[in-house]
């Protein structure tokens, strides 16, 4: 049986029973689209030739940064630049002879070869490492295809070597569409796939709208967010480090301790003014989930970037937090709120190099909560232990708890290309002393 495209299903009829002049017929049309197809690019590729490269029959040159082109005044009005340039009352619109002023220094004279050919050709192939260029000849020239086709390069092309390149284009030339790609590369990869050029190149701008976003795949938990920014803050003051990733954080802590002890600084790092550029970064810092751990709340005391204050709210708020447990009996969120959620929640991860069983547990958020979590057979399963395990800190022995959560599991290729994503939104899980809940891998999207 055959198929078509609809769902619909047609008998097919034997090959030896269809009529010959039919199948005659069919060839016949086949070879006439193929010589049509053929002889349409030859024009094309006469075009290209006879009038941009060769520039016969040219009515109309254009000088720009020490290079002329002998191009045709109709051609060239399929550019909105061009086209408002002849038409209007421009004293260019009468001269054979136009001197292009270039502003942008992102563009030069490959770019203008590439964008005026564009203009006499049907297709044109982009180079990701000739993109942004090309893309800001074709803005200045107003060619809203070109526009569109090097978004498209640049979306298909962001990796660890282009994208910070790529989102400071796509924010100087307004292609939204490439910025959002460009975050969500960062947000997938600036964790799980940390490097050194990658920090040195990310400035505090765009670090600071990926260390606020509840989307960051953090790896594996509050506490590597502190670490990792620590580490880009380093290569930012030191940016002629050269060393290994593995290396680097070990460095990272013998300059602040080498800081602290030359200079005899007991002020906070972030309130001097070498450290006061980064503080809007450091804010972001999800600082309730990290002192819940006493060898991460003495690091933060140590290394004394973040200010006092700061940690004062925190250790107040989760003071209260933790009276509301155990005299209120707050047991956690009564809905998902999003909103909340963005802002609050305990982010942490973890990396599955290949299929098979894993189990971790988290601790310590909203106050003797112990969740373990296993992964196996394509299922995760959440369990609230109470008695049945050894647990390190207090528990709670509250009959119900509730929990707020949003699952997220994704891959990635090579080049840190999201392959697949898969999420279950936002969910309310309430969970008995010792109770199981069984979690299916949540839908593709």
């Amino acid at each position: 049986m055959v198929y078509v495209s609809n769902g619909s299903r047609i008998t097919s009829t034997p090959f030896h029973f269809i009529p010959t002049r039919i199948v005659t017929s069919v060839a016949l049309v086949a070879s006439s689209a193929i010589l049509e197809r053929k002889k349409l690019k030859s024009t094309s590729k006469y075009i290209y030739q006879t009038l941009f490269l060769n520039g016969e029959n040219s009515d109309i040159r254009i000088c720009a940064l020490g290079q002329e082109w002998n191009l045709h005044k109709v051609y060239l009005c399929q550019s909105g630049y061009f086209s408002s340039m002849f038409s209007g009352s421009w004293k260019e619109s009468n001269m054979m002879v136009i001197q292009l002023e270039i502003p942008d220094q992102n563009i030069d004279t490959e770019a203008l070869q590439v964008v005026f050919g564009s203009l006499y050709r049907d297709d044109v192939l982009i180079k990701p490492s000739r993109v942004v260029s090309i893309l800001a000849a074709a803005c200045m020239i107003q060619l809203d295809g070109l526009i569109q086709q090097c978004g498209e390069t640049m979306k298909e092309n962001i990796s660890v070597k282009t994208v910070c390149g790529f989102y400071a284009a796509a924010n100087m030339y307004g292609l939204d569409s490439v910025t959002k790609k460009c975050l969500e590369w960062l947000l997938n990869n600036l964790m799980t796939h940390q490097n050194v050029d990658l920090m040195k190149e990310l400035g505090v701008e765009i670090i600071e709208q990926l260390i606020q976003s509840s989307d960051l795949f953090v790896m594996q938990v509050e506490m590597d967010v502190y670490t990792a920014l620590k580490k880009w803050m380093f290569l930012q003051l030191n940016p002629s480090w050269d060393g290994p990733i593995k290396q680097l954080l070990v460095d990272a802590d013998t300059w602040l301790c080498k800081r602290r002890n030359e200079l005899r600084e007991e002020e906070p790092f972030l309130c001097t003014e070498q450290g006061l550029p980064f503080t809007p970064v450091f804010r972001h810092i999800r600082l309730q989930y990290i002192i819940n751990d006493l060898a991460s709340a003495r690091i933060l005391e140590r290394d004394n970037i973040i200010p006092p204050d700061w940690l004062s709210r925190i250790y107040k708020q989760q003071w209260f937090a933790m009276l509301r447990t155990e005299h209120d009996n707050d047991n956690g969120p009564q809905e998902a709120n999003k909103e909340e959620f963005e802002q609050n929640s305990m982010r942490c991860g973890r990396k599955l190099n290949k299929d098979g069983d894993y189990c971790w547990r988290w601790t310590g958020f909203n106050y003797g909560f112990d969740l373990l979590v296993t992964y196996t057979n394509r299922f995760i399963v959440f369990k609230r232990n109470t008695l049945s395990q050894p647990c390190g800190g207090a528990v709670s022995l509250q009959p119900r708890r509730h929990l707020a959560f949003r699952l997220r599991l994704a891959s990635f290729d090579g080049c840190g290309k999201l392959t697949c994503s898969r999420s279950t939104g936002y969910q309310l899980l309430t969970l008995e002393k010792d109770q199981v809940c069984l979690k299916q891998s949540p839908p593709a999207r």
